[in-house]
């Protein structure tokens, strides 16, 4: 706590005891006095307060609901009004970003949660003193650059993975498709995350002998063009958790449904915008357990430094029935229905 903060509780304490010691108020003022400071004290726990600066990629449901996770668990977890968040969005800027950041840094906020890769390697650079928790980030390894990777990175950053089991992916496109010859692995080249997803999913259509082809897009302008140019080889396309495609899931739906190009997703909310299926993680999960651990780093004093990168206790088989019935696709009864509008 600053030394205003803690100056400023003990003037009000003293300026209590003395209205008290003047007789100021009936015994029955002083039992409601009483009771309201145990309140107090009991939802506010030391009397800790924290600010956290959020930075989040861009705005799609997958990190809109990992945001959400977060904060619901720092709120229920250090109490209401004990945690104040400085939320932003850097609408996939990285200017805008950077900005974000080095106002946190700034700011000196007590932690820095980072919402995707971008952010995450935007605070890494911009501090080496302020705990960084990461959200919605596939592999930390490659996000920040660490060759001989352990489990947790050695420095003032953790958090969550949303890595989901690519080879059961891609088993789920061979059960789904099986007469697939060759599939499109559509990504933004700007991802890294994204380009370490596809390789792994390459690795599993080798091992059972699928012919494949990357199609990458710089930025959103691009994609309409990359998949149209995917399509004319392709039997099917794979598109891993990519925060760009995810914000563009229209553009591909516009490409791929014509022509009867169906869509294996690495998240739900590309799944609900122009897949056929995907083996999903739950983001607000994910978001939750970060949450999580910014209590045990703030509250606790936990050394952020070897705290271990967690993963989704669960995934879930999902299918888009919209688009499965336009395709005339049959989904196994071990599959859960994604919602759509």
């Amino acid at each position: 706590m600053k030394l205003k903060k803690i100056l400023a509780i003990m003037m009000a304490a003293t300026m209590g005891m003395a209205m008290t010691a003047c007789g100021g108020s009936s015994d029955s003022g002083s039992e409601s006095s009483g009771t309201e400071e145990s309140a107090s004290s009991e939802s506010s726990g030391s009397g800790e307060t924290y600010t956290i600066g959020i930075c989040q990629q861009m705005e799609h449901d997958a990190l809109d609901q990992a945001t959400q996770g977060f904060m619901d668990a720092c709120t229920e977890l250090f109490g209401e009004g004990n945690v104040e968040f400085d939320q932003q969005n850097a609408q996939g800027e990285q200017a805008m970003c950077s900005t974000i950041i080095n106002n946190f840094v700034s700011a000196d906020v007590d932690l820095i949660l980072a919402n995707a890769t971008l952010p995450l390697q935007t605070a890494a650079q911009a501090t080496a003193d302020i705990p960084i928790l990461g959200t919605s980030i596939t592999d930390y390894a490659t996000a920040l650059g660490i060759d001989d990777w352990t489990g947790a990175t050695g420095v003032n950053v953790s958090g969550t993975s949303d890595l989901a089991p690519i080879d059961q992916q891609e088993d789920m496109l061979l059960e789904l498709l099986p007469d697939t010859k060759k599939v499109g692995i559509l990504y933004c080249s700007a991802e890294p995350n994204s380009q370490y997803q596809a390789q792994l999913f390459e690795e599993a259509l080798e091992e059972d002998g699928i012919e494949y082809e990357e199609y990458t897009a710089a930025d959103s302008n691009e994609i309409q063009t990359v998949v149209t140019s995917a399509i004319e080889t392709c039997d099917a396309i794979y598109i891993p958790t990519d925060n760009t495609m995810a914000s563009n899931t229209q553009i591909v739906n516009n490409v791929c449904m014509p022509a009867k190009i169906p869509v294996i997703a690495g998240e739900q909310g590309i799944c609900s915008g122009c897949g056929i299926a995907t083996l999903s993680i739950s983001y607000y999960d994910i978001g939750y357990t970060a949450g999580e651990m910014a209590y045990q780093v703030l509250a606790e004093g936990e050394d952020i430094s070897t705290m271990e990168i967690q993963t989704a206790p669960e995934v879930t088989k999902m299918y888009n029935p919209t688009i499965c019935e336009e395709l005339g696709i049959t989904i196994p009864e071990d599959y859960e229905a994604i919602e759509t509008e």
